[in-house]
């Protein structure tokens, strides 16, 4: 497969690509740091890099023409910023709207468009558990988080009635050891490694939505079901 994975350089979309790539499938690997993009290459010679700030638009829709002129089998967005907040420091939630919903939807809507000119495609997201209620050390995380969920729902749906053979796969991680994982008293932590090979199992499992790790269920279903006046109090 021709694989593209946006966000590449670090934690879980290192982690794929590396997988990807020793599972000889060609990974074409986006991130913002060079650095840790060029350490990534080295693992493999399926592993091709480009350097790119999704959050800037321009530069990512000249970096996406120019491999879009072969075929996508695969395209995973797990590019993303969250910084804890509880000041409100509009600078910092500027920085998570910019990366996490402008970035984030340029890339989307680019890949959808790609998959629809060659009538089929998997795109798959990494949204999170966190993305269900609001958090108030981190509220433009939780609510960018949120739009991801809803905006992919809606393609899921648009593919459904276009009737091309567009997969598309929601991932939601609980926490996850990397250095998104911010403040104190976390639990259920758990190793990028084993997160990136639930990631790839449901994904060849065609699934539409998808907690990891899987023990992570229980604190989702809680989340979705735990009534305002009580989530509040948390």
């Amino acid at each position: 497969m021709r694989i593209l994975i946006v966000g590449a350089s670090s934690g879980i979309g290192r982690e794929l690509a590396i997988q990807y790539a020793n599972n000889c499938n060609e990974v074409i690997a986006i991130a913002r740091r060079k650095t840790l993009l060029c350490e990534l290459s080295q693992y493999s010679s399926n592993i091709q890099i480009a350097q790119c700030d999704i959050s800037n638009i321009e530069d990512t829709n000249t970096l996406l023409s120019t491999i879009f002129k072969e075929p996508i089998d695969l395209a995973i967005i797990c590019s993303g910023i969250g910084e804890l907040n509880s000041e409100l420091d509009f600078a910092i939630e500027k920085q998570t709207i910019d990366v996490n919903i402008v970035g984030w939807t340029f890339c989307v809507d680019a890949i959808y468009k790609k998959f629809e000119e060659q009538s089929n495609g998997h795109l798959v997201i990494l949204s999170s558990c966190g993305g269900l209620r609001g958090e108030p050390m981190a509220p433009s995380y939780s609510a960018s988080k949120a739009y991801q969920i809803n905006y992919i729902e809606a393609l899921c749906k648009k593919a459904y009635k276009s009737k091309f053979p567009i997969l598309i796969t929601d991932i939601r991680p609980g926490l996850v050891n990397t250095r998104m994982a911010k403040g104190s008293g976390l639990f259920w932590v758990m190793p990028p490694e084993k997160v990136a090979k639930q990631i790839i199992n449901a994904i060849d499992r065609k699934k539409h939505v998808a907690i990891v790790t899987k023990r992570w269920r229980i604190i989702h279903w809680l989340m979705r079901h735990l009534p305002r006046s009580l989530y509040i109090r948390i």
